[in-house]
């Protein structure tokens, strides 16, 4: 999956693919992790949010299937 770099203190790139509901975020620590079932809004608010860093913690964090891909 493709991700984009965004400007965070804990995360370097945020990918989404629409046809899966499927998010992936890599953290600045290089680990990879894929969110499953995340509405494509979600990922929207994350890529607008003021605070990357905080949104994750509060909206995907611990709400859908995790897998650590990297």
């Amino acid at each position: 999956m493709e991700r984009q770099p965004v400007t965070s203190s804990s995360i370097r790139s945020i990918g989404y693919d629409p046809a899966t509901s499927m998010l992936e975020i890599e953290f600045n620590n290089g680990h990879i992790y894929q969110y499953s079932g995340v509405p494509e809004s979600q990922y929207r608010a994350l890529l607008a949010a003021s605070s990357r860093g905080a949104f994750f913690n509060t909206e995907i964090k611990d709400q859908y299937t995790t897998r650590k891909v990297g």
